[in-house]
């Protein structure tokens, strides 16, 4: 298996999100299409943003912890007809239990708590790319503070145009936060 870290969050010509995923010791990248909740997951817990209420990622690392069991780590394992399979392992009492899940809701538990991220050999030879071979990836990466604050800013002015008041109050609540560490 392959140690990896997340290297960004993308945003396709077509509007379809993704996340990257590179290899530690080496040069090979991962990228992995996703759903827009998830993308917005991945990026609040790469920016250290709590929303003011926990949202579904969250709420399972709270159950996890009342329960006393822990995450101890994640694993992209398969690729099939171009979909991602992940597990994600689970420590409790002593057992470890190996519980499916979609990658990206496996990404998103594992960037809120720092969790290490591992892909199988198989998976990186099906998908994988090497650097090189994606030189306009990093122009389409959408987790910087700026894009983010940016959406954060349109999705504030269409709450408010919609008389969604309690929204927006928490759209700019998220705003502030990234102004206030720039």
């Amino acid at each position: 298996m392959i140690e990896a870290k997340i290297n960004g969050i993308f945003l396709t010509q077509s509007q379809t999100s993704g996340v990257i995923l590179k290899e530690l010791n080496g040069e090979r990248t991962l990228p992995i299409l996703i759903g827009d909740y998830e993308a917005q997951s991945i990026a609040l817990g790469l920016e250290n943003i709590v929303p003011p209420r926990p949202i579904t990622h969250d709420l399972l690392l709270n159950m996890l912890d009342t329960l006393e069991a822990r995450i101890e780590r994640i694993i992209i394992t398969d690729l099939k007809d171009n979909t991602y399979y992940a597990i994600i392992q689970v420590r409790s009492n002593s057992k470890l239990h190996d519980v499916d899940a979609r990658p990206s809701d496996a990404i998103a538990l594992a960037v809120r708590k720092n969790i290490q991220i591992f892909i199988e050999e198989d998976v990186m030879q099906k998908g994988a790319y090497n650097s090189e071979e994606l030189p306009d990836m990093e122009n389409r990466q959408i987790d910087t503070q700026q894009d983010q604050l940016e959406r954060l800013k349109k999705e504030l002015q269409e709450a408010v145009d919609n008389e969604e008041y309690e929204k927006a109050a928490q759209i700019r609540d998220n705003i502030k936060k990234i102004e206030s560490r720039q």
